[in-house]
């Protein structure tokens, strides 16, 4: 702190005699700018000496007795330092200088090798909790899809027609579209556990009333609300696996999670097909209660806080409480953004991407048809596999293990991709985005080849092997698409991710809504063949998108506002003309401003994690990691 003139004997004794019996200043601690610590230590009035003398009066009066408080001139080892008054004009200029004021507050961040940081959690502690992740991410499709093994056997009980039975699952989904842009603001304002308290144990209560359901209306109703309540796990596991692993080390961590919602769908029928037959259909509903259940009190036992804004809040809120008129906040709290602000985000900015933004737009509504196909395949193989080839509820349920299987080998072949990714590295430069795309270029191609498959051997006289023998490389093309597209948008898009996946989210589950609901119908009025391959042209329309990105997406990056464009070396700068050099300037100007101050999610940053043990977020500006998963 700079040498002022109260610092020296002189000038503290005479300001201490500015001071009366009612000057004397309490006790207190401030700290200035820099890292200085400046104590203003208390004035004790024992120091202070009493002192009577008389004043004679040249009148010859009787004299008049005056008590006044002196204090001896100091020496230099007991030099106090300068008392600070609220009315000194000094306090008055340094005021915005000093630190811990709550226009100047001292920010609290993660030191090194900070055992509340999960970047450095242990490997085995973190690969528990990824596996729990997992589990409760599963549970939601898995209610979602089983509900379909009882169909059929509802019709008669409830009263209702088949199409009104079906939208059972589309009012599921419904609810799973508009769930995330609650649920992502909340993450964000209150952290992800928070989120999960308020949801999860009333998607549980939800299923309880689906269980406990004897009419149409509540049974309809009931799947609606634990859809939306149930919707978290498709914000909360993707930001909690990016709250812990670091950017390089995030990819198989994701491969696993990222197994579970589709595995669901994957599962729900086959459990519940034998269920409903074995037990009966209403059981189906108690499984899916009691799966809720479980994974809700063993998530509220087991999984901690991983949000680090939360966790720095609640460092800055202890040191608010132990401290002595010190301000301390959280260093994402810099920029905080209001509560309101933060919801207008989290519900406007995914729809302004999704109607504004080529990528984000383009690679939405391929994600949703190839999701509407998905849950289409839910409400009519009942109608293939039951109703025309004669088979058994639990039987029906069999149909999708080609799917399954073809799901869980494109999991073991997804690290094909980081080998791509790893080859198109080059130090000391950020990876490009397009990267990520060769693997959904490959599904691309594949996904039609198995829709058009399934279209001509769905029916008999065909051998029931080969329609789900052709569920496998949907099943592969499905995942593959998935991974790379979420891991396209998210190194395009850097701190909007979150945002630009919220936007993929919604639209793909209104089209999942939707699908079901005409599928049987659509199967029946056109016939197996002429449907099914209704639906391979869908996916035959889509197959250009990953390849048009993958050698346009550089200039749809620089022509956006919200991706950040890859940095130029020397020798491509140099190689462009001045025209060229002045339209990629005006295109830079006409980005919006990223702040990282004001992340809505700042695990999603290019180095989110790196050394860790340095403190902080462990970013030491060297140059982008490779192997960033979503």
């Amino acid at each position: 702190m700079p040498r002022t003139d109260l610092d020296t004997p002189s000038s503290l004794s005479s300001a201490s005699t500015m001071f009366n019996s009612k000057d004397i200043p309490s006790g207190d601690h401030s700290r200035a700018s820099g890292d200085k610590d400046i104590s203003s230590k208390s004035v004790d009035p024992s120091n202070y000496h009493e002192k009577s003398y008389r004043n004679q009066d040249v009148s010859g009066k009787s004299p008049k007795s005056t008590t006044i408080l002196t204090k001896p001139l100091p020496t230099p080892s007991s030099i106090p330092p300068p008392p600070q008054l609220p009315s000194s004009i000094l306090q008055r200029i340094l005021q915005p200088f000093r630190s811990g004021t709550s226009s100047n507050p001292y920010l609290v961040d993660f030191a090194a090798n900070d055992p509340t940081n999960p970047y450095n959690w242990s490997k085995k502690y973190r690969w528990m909790l990824i596996l729990l992740i997992g589990i409760t991410a599963l549970c939601p499709p898995f209610s979602s899809v089983s509900y379909s093994s009882t169909v059929i056997e509802i019709i008669p009980e409830y009263g209702m027609s088949r199409e009104l039975s079906t939208a059972g699952i589309s009012l599921f989904i419904l609810g799973f579209a508009l769930g995330p842009l609650i649920w992502a603001p909340i993450s964000e304002i209150w952290g992800r556990n928070v989120a999960f308290y308020v949801s999860f144990p009333l998607f549980t209560m939800f299923n309880l009333g689906t269980a406990l359901s004897h009419n149409t209306r509540t049974l309809l109703v009931m799947r609606f609300l634990a859809g939306f309540w149930g919707s978290s796990t498709l914000t909360n596991p993707g930001g909690q696996i990016g709250d812990m692993w670091a950017a390089h080390e995030r990819a198989m961590a994701t491969s696993i999670f990222s197994l579970a919602p589709f595995l669901g769908p994957v599962l729900g029928p086959i459990v519940g097909g034998y269920v409903t037959e074995r037990c009966g259909y209403r059981w189906v509903y108690w499984i899916q209660f009691i799966y809720a259940l479980i994974v809700t009190v063993a998530t509220i036992v087991i999984m901690p806080e991983t949000y680090a804004p939360t966790i720095l809040r609640r460092k800055a809120k202890q040191l608010n409480t132990s401290s002595r008129g010190e301000v301390y906040i959280a260093k994402f709290d810099k920029a905080k953004k209001s509560k309101s602000e933060i919801i207008k985000i989290g519900l406007l900015r995914p729809f302004e991407l999704l109607f504004t933004e080529v990528i984000v737009g383009c690679l939405a509504i391929y994600g949703a048809i190839v999701y509407g196909i998905l849950y289409l395949f839910f409400a009519c193989f009942p109608l293939i596999y039951q109703e025309i080839r004669g088979w058994s509820v639990g039987q029906g349920g069999l149909a999708f293990l080609g799917m399954g299987f073809g799901l869980v080998l494109g999991n073991i072949l997804n690290p094909l991709g980081d080998r791509w990714y790893k080859k198109a590295t080059v130090p000391g430069r950020p990876t490009p985005p397009e990267t990520r795309l060769p693997l959904a270029c490959i599904a691309a191609i594949l996904l039609p080849i198995g829709l058009m498959w399934f279209a001509w051997t769905s029916a008999p006289p065909v051998h029931w092997i080969w329609s789900i023998l052709s569920c496998i490389p949907f099943g592969l093309g499905f995942l593959w698409i998935f991974n790379s597209m979420v891991n396209y948008i998210i190194d395009s898009y850097t701190l909007y991710a979150a945002s630009a996946l919220a936007a993929l989210a919604v639209l793909r589950c209104l089209f999942g809504a939707a699908f079901p609901l005409f599928a049987v119908t659509m199967y029946r009025n056109l016939g197996l063949h002429i449907a099914g391959t209704i639906v391979a042209v869908l996916a035959i329309a889509c197959a250009p998108m990953p390849f048009l990105f993958y050698k346009c997406g550089p200039y749809l990056r620089r022509k956006s506002r919200y991706a950040p464009s890859t940095p130029h070396t020397i020798e491509e700068e140099s190689k462009g003309t001045p025209r060229e050099r002045e339209e990629e300037r005006q295109d830079e100007l006409r980005k919006v401003k990223t702040n990282r101050d004001e992340a809505l999610e700042p695990q999603w940053d290019r180095e989110a994690g790196e050394d860790a043990r340095i403190g902080g977020e462990g970013v030491d500006g060297r140059s982008r990691d490779l192997e960033k998963g979503i």
